[in-house]
């Protein structure tokens, strides 16, 4: 358990029962940049069991303080629970941020399903009249914040010069192929589009002389948790596909790791051997960086996602996205960017790797700057404000 409390009385309480990863981010962020908080924390193993018991153990080690005027916490905390336990805190101005659900959460054996974790999310059956209604208004829409770095030091000399280029150029070079693209193009894999995927004529690019951009082979990274939500089979089946056409790329498979790790790693970290990087978590958030600026294309897997910070993070350093066509993604990445099935996926990466200068050269569409904290700020300032609704 983390303990932090602040020099002047506090006003502000922030609770965690997952300290890790998105969680960790957000909890040190607002302790950082939010006057007079106390945090409270509990390690990020067994969520299972912190959503079961975190309630039990936060009021009993939280302690009794007037000048609390605002709880946060993710929704992995029974609130509920917390505040029947603790009376005193059901007059605080209560936050609870809906990270994600978990009654769609996958499971791994067809099995009767534990729904306790997303009981704790939902409102119970019987209802006082137009509850609905009450609780309405005081539902916000909020952004996960970001704290993004300057990576400007950090990116390879073509990431530099396509920045100083900027996206009016790049957009009219770019050659990405969308799933749309190729229901157009019927049996030509060289077809390509403008990559702002507008309905445009399909291009065929002129071939020159092979440039750096050509020769150097595709980096690829996968930077999430190694969880079976992520669906790194997906991944791993599509890498070792390319490897069996004799496409050349290089990977690096990032991430946090918890007790149960999916046994297609290990199989996969022998099969993909000769064409790994890097492997594994990085302690050093400078080194984690470095590999996703040397990256060239950032792939999600996932089958349960609610935002997707590190494919935000690898998009601010450079990477070209990948991203399953479902979930938050369409919300948040442009058509160009979606893959509809696993052969999908497959093609596009295989089109990169025999042709590693498209994604280099291309400029993101995405404004990463409207998921910054820079950005987001003056919304969380308010929302943890006691006076504010």
């Amino acid at each position: 358990m983390q303990q932090s409390e602040v020099s002047r009385l506090p006003s502000v309480l922030l609770l965690e029962a997952f300290y890790g990863g998105s969680h960790k981010q957000l909890i040190d962020l607002l302790k950082e940049n939010i006057e007079d908080c106390s945090v409270f924390t509990l390690p990020a193993k067994k969520w299972h069991w912190r959503a079961r018991t975190a309630a039990l153990y936060f009021s009993q080690i939280v302690p009794t303080c007037p000048s609390y005027r605002v709880l946060f916490s993710s929704s992995v905390l029974n609130l509920c629970e917390l505040v029947a336990l603790r009376p005193d805190l059901a007059c605080l101005k209560k936050v609870l941020y809906f990270h994600e659900n978990q009654l769609v959460y996958p499971v791994r054996k067809d099995q009767d399903r534990d729904f306790q974790y997303g009981y704790n999310q939902k409102i119970p059956d019987h209802r006082p009249k137009d509850l609905d209604q009450l609780i309405r208004p005081k539902c916000v829409v909020l952004s996960y914040p970001i704290q993004f770095p300057d990576v400007n030091s950090l990116l390879p000399e073509h990431k530099r010069m396509r920045c100083l280029r900027g996206s009016a150029e790049t957009s009219q070079a770019d050659d990405i192929i969308t799933p749309q693209d190729e229901q157009q193009t019927v049996g030509s894999e060289e077809g390509f589009c403008n990559g702002t995927c507008e309905s445009r004529p399909v291009l065929t690019p002129v071939r020159g002389v092979e440039s750096a951009d050509e020769v150097e082979p595709l980096h690829i990274v996968w930077p999430h948790r190694w969880e079976h939500d992520k669906n790194p089979e997906l991944f791993f089946n599509t890498l070792l596909k390319l490897k069996e056409r004799r496409l050349n790329f290089h990977v690096s498979v990032l991430g946090e790791t918890f007790t149960d790790v999916p046994e297609s790693f290990s199989s996969a970290r022998h099969l993909l051997e000769s064409n790994i990087l890097n492997w594994g978590f990085l302690s050093s958030k400078d080194q984690y960086l470095q590999v996703l600026c040397d990256a060239d294309v950032v792939v999600s897997t996932s089958k349960h996602e609610f935002f997707g910070v590190a494919m935000l993070e690898a998009v601010h350093c450079g990477c070209f996205p990948l991203c399953p066509k479902a979930l938050v993604y369409p919300e948040i990445f442009p058509e160009a960017y979606l893959y509809s099935t696993p052969e999908q996926l497959c093609k596009r990466l295989q089109q990169f790797c025999r042709r590693p200068s498209v994604p280099r050269k291309h400029v993101v569409m995405v404004d990463t700057s409207l998921f910054s904290w820079a950005f987001l700020k003056p919304q969380f300032q308010t929302l943890l404000t006691a006076d504010a609704p």
